[in-house]
């Protein structure tokens, strides 16, 4: 596919092998070469991601992949995906768009998100939302404040321009994310303990962190926790079986027992908070690439020096309880928890992410223990009838 304007030396490319995606997935190196906020993701953990062999997220989607190319050059790259889980949940005919990468250039976007567009529009889908790389369980929104800083783990990051660009292409809002700095150091005041305390002693309530020797059962709760308590919000989409599976076997080798907090009254699993190693720090410097001596370095500074930031992706509240005067309680015993057992091993800072921006009770709540919203990452969705 040839752009228009006069510029016909610029092309789409659909990717069909390995070799393309590997180009599909290199191509962001040479747009952020003088960015230091830019983190190059893993290419092996990449692939295996977009392989619909390994990732269960292709039992219920599928997905396609192109490559703008100028004179032979790279110039950006997107995705779109057709969910059929999205769609029967939500009853909507969207579907999504990612892995969105661009040079400042009006002919590139347009010429990219048209090639997107009309690959949905072959599927009978009428509305564009995104991106989503792939899912909104994965990267999720567009970065459009808070680019000083590196993202941390599965959050996305993004040239400046790139709102600009789609909005000219007839994106508009559809919902901010939120994501907060969280300074470790930080105790909650007196009062909230306090209140925290009362809770415990009135309730039969206590906090304890994942029993790692049952990891498979333990982590089947949290996800059972995070699909009842999500299931109201905005996009949710809950985690299937198999994508459970999936999801045990890529954490098992980053979480320990007290990253994950789990809350129980009366012996009953009510609620929980997962937090993850910031796998982006200790990966920042190779490159996306472990070979030769990246496998030693990856090794050694996550399993014995540490990484001194976190992200809490995860945190949930049974929809039975929440709206109750406990909902607040449960939520500040299973950060503190975690922040206690953090800051014991010598991580600094989390980030708590991301959040709905008119979920204002947890964010009220997250604002009292002393978090900062910082980063806003944007969903766009676009008309396509």
């Amino acid at each position: 596919m040839t752009g228009g304007g006069g510029d016909a030396a610029l092309r789409v490319e659909p990717v069909r092998d390995r070799r393309a995606l590997v180009r599909f997935l290199e191509m962001p190196k040479a747009l952020y070469a003088d960015d230091p906020n830019w983190v190059p993701p893993l290419l092996f953990e990449r692939l295996h991601h977009l392989d619909v062999r390994k990732n269960p997220y292709f039992d219920h989607a599928e997905a396609a992949y192109w490559v703008a190319c100028r004179d032979g050059r790279l110039v950006g790259r997107i995705s779109a995906q057709a969910d059929r889980a999205h769609l029967d949940l939500h009853d909507a005919a969207t579907g999504h768009f990612g892995f969105l990468e661009a040079e400042d250039d009006p002919d590139v976007f347009r010429i990219l998100l048209a090639t997107a567009e009309d690959w949905l529009r072959q599927r009978n889908l009428t509305r564009a939302l995104g991106p989503f790389s792939l899912s909104i369980n994965d990267e999720s929104g567009l970065l459009i404040e808070g680019f000083e800083t590196p993202p941390y783990l599965m959050m996305g990051h993004a040239r400046p321009y790139y709102a600009h660009r789609l909005e000219q292409q007839g994106y508009t809002k559809a919902k901010d994310l939120i994501a907060y700095a969280y300074d470790l150091s930080t105790e909650p005041p007196a009062t909230i303990r306090a209140f925290v305390d009362k809770a415990k002693a009135e309730n039969d309530l206590r906090f304890r962190p994942m029993d790692k020797s049952r990891f498979g059962a333990e982590l089947a709760m949290v996800v059972e926790i995070f699909n009842d308590a999500w299931s109201g919000n905005w996009g949710f989409l809950p985690f299937s079986e198999p994508e459970m599976r999936y999801l045990a076997n890529n954490l098992k080798p980053l979480l320990r027992a007290d990253d994950v907090a789990i809350a129980e009254i009366g012996g009953k699993p009510v609620a929980m908070a997962v937090s993850l190693p910031n796998v982006n720090e200790a990966i920042a410097d190779l490159g996306g690439r472990l070979l030769p001596f990246g496998w030693a370095k990856l090794i050694w500074r996550l399993k014995v020096r540490g990484t001194k930031s976190a992200r809490m992706p995860l945190m949930g509240v049974r929809r039975q309880y929440q709206g109750s005067p406990l909902t607040a309680a449960l939520m500040i015993g299973v950060l503190d928890l975690i922040r206690v057992s953090h800051r014991a091993r010598g991580t600094e800072r989390s980030e708590l992410s991301w959040i709905l921006e008119d979920n204002r009770p947890t964010r009220r709540l997250i604002e009292k223990f002393g978090g900062r919203a910082y980063k806003t990452y944007r969903v766009y969705e676009k008309d396509l009838s």
